[in-house]
């Protein structure tokens, strides 16, 4: 690995999380304004990343876990690194879907904050699955 490549190497601790539409460019923070979460990225090329929403309620009902598996995002695998993009190869997700997929991220560093961005995609939890992605900044803990 290069030295780019090593910096991301470590725990971060999620920051903010916003949702951005292609077609308005308008931000929304759906998970609240402090989201829980971490980033791990291990020396070994394994990489781990669990984020839930700020007001989550215990799931003591079907209801209440629906809205539980609807505001949580987690899953990890190995990852490499390719300019100023990683991309991980999935083998366990909340959304089973993901497993076996490759989930690609662009990111930024500065200092010791990191911004991750998803790419544009639909957005199943928005009525009309409108186009938009995720943006999320990490400090290193």
């Amino acid at each position: 690995m290069s030295e780019r490549d090593t910096k991301l190497h470590g725990c971060w601790r999620l920051v903010s999380f916003h949702m951005e539409r292609q077609d308005s460019t308008e931000r929304t923070q759906p998970w609240g304004t402090d989201p829980n979460g971490y980033l791990i990225f291990g020396s070994d090329g394994r990489m781990m990343v669990l984020i839930t929403a700020q007001a989550r309620e215990p799931g003591n009902t079907d209801e209440k876990l629906v809205a539980l598996f609807r505001t949580v995002m987690a899953y990890t695998g190995r990852y490499r690194i390719d300019g100023d993009r990683f991309i991980t190869k999935v083998d366990a997700s909340w959304n089973e879907a993901w497993n076996g997929s490759e989930q690609e991220r662009l990111y930024k560093l500065d200092g010791d904050m990191l911004n991750v961005f998803t790419a544009w995609m639909p957005n199943p939890l928005i009525s009309g699955n409108p186009i938009g992605r995720a943006i999320l900044s990490f400090r290193r803990e």
